[in-house]
């Protein structure tokens, strides 16, 4: 059976999600819409150009008419963050599998709302937290759940980045609470998943967020203290601010037996590796890293829990939600000067335009 397809948003995200339906032997892309017809025009080409079918894609400004369409089985949501739970909600209403990227909504509310509409129409939600899929860190998940790591104490993720005005200036959407929900969500979260992933639920989060000289509402630095459930410590550090470019990010995990912390601007140098007795797999661990084929094996994980019951999607609406809790702690913390408790009753970045003395 092939997945078919439809896609939301014609922008730069979705060249990748394109080029992964393109390799993927069980799914075809039938529908484009966007606002842009441009846009969609130059989407068909990039498919068509990768996978020799000349058959034409139907094309739509009104992405209802993907919804409503018999002939798609799932969509793909790639449009501005402001608009991805709606999208998700009405996908899902239409019954139609939803692949949603980050971050797949900006309320707690609408997150709850895409859990509560996927399970009572039976249908699969995957929130694209690739990383996780990505075979290094696979091993790494796979180390701290057989304890071969021992105690976990620390988990550090670091997130190094440069964003200019020009960057905010290309869309008028970017740097803006209400529509792109904030730094941290955007340019940090794979990392905040990644820890919450590696380490367990949050269980207390502390933050503080600043701004620097950009002329927008969003947050340039978030720092944050995760206490996680099985008593183990989280540190958050980024920024958006690092001149005169990107300076890369880190993922660290510190154990009783074991430190590791995988860097670069890609995730692919390991500058720590070292396992008590375990210290002879750097010819392994040098195969995975340069693996970065995640996309793939994450739309084939979704195509196979479509195919197949009883199946759990490794990063489902419930997981994907992790994250975004606990960036939405932060925030609040950041903003009430008090440590959060999670889970989080309430909360939409729409609230931050208020809240942050830099906005007043």
């Amino acid at each position: 059976m092939t997945i078919r397809f439809g896609l939301i948003g014609c922008g730069r995200i979705a060249e990748r999600h394109i080029g992964t339906i393109a390799l993927c032997k069980q799914a075809s892309l039938c529908a484009l819409s966007d606002i842009q017809p441009e846009r969609m025009k130059t989407a068909e080409m990039l498919y068509h150009k990768q996978t020799y079918d000349n058959q034409p894609i139907a094309k739509h400004e009104d992405y209802y008419k993907i919804l409503k369409s018999p002939d798609i089985d799932a969509v793909i949501i790639t449009t501005v963050s402001g608009l991805h739970a709606e999208i998700a909600k009405q996908a899902l209403l239409h019954q139609k599998h939803v692949i949603l990227e980050k971050p797949m909504a900006l309320s707690i509310k609408d997150a709850d709302d895409i859990i509560e509409l996927a399970n009572l129409n039976k249908l699969r939600v995957l929130v694209c937290h690739q990383l996780r899929y990505r075979p290094i860190m696979q091993k790494i998940k796979a180390l701290i759940s057989q304890n071969i790591l021992g105690n976990i104490y620390l988990g550090v993720a670091s997130i190094r980045l440069h964003r200019s005005q020009d960057y905010y200036s290309a869309a008028p959407w970017r740097g803006k609470w209400k529509e792109d929900g904030g730094m941290l969500i955007n340019q940090g979260i794979h990392f905040v998943d990644l820890l919450s992933w590696f380490l367990g639920g949050v269980k207390k989060v502390t933050g503080e967020i600043s701004k620097g000289t950009i002329a927008k509402e969003t947050e340039d630095v978030a720092l944050g203290i995760l206490t996680f459930e099985n008593g183990a410590r989280g540190l958050i550090e980024a920024n958006a601010i690092t001149y005169p470019n990107n300076l890369g990010s880190t993922i660290s995990i510190f154990g009783e037996k074991g430190t590791i912390s995988i860097g670069g601007n890609s995730l692919n140098e390991v500058i720590r590796w070292s396992i008590k007795g375990n210290d002879k797999q750097i010819d392994e661990i040098e195969k995975l890293l340069h693996d970065a084929n995640e996309h793939l094996y994450m739309y084939e994980d979704f195509i196979r829990c479509i195919l197949l019951e009883n199946q759990n999607i490794l990063v489902n609406e419930k997981e994907g939600k992790k994250a975004l809790e606990t960036i939405f702690s932060l925030y609040e913390s950041a903003t009430t000067s008090q440590q959060i408790t999670l889970p989080l009753s309430s909360f939409s970045t729409s609230s931050m335009l208020e809240k942050t003395r830099w906005s007043l």
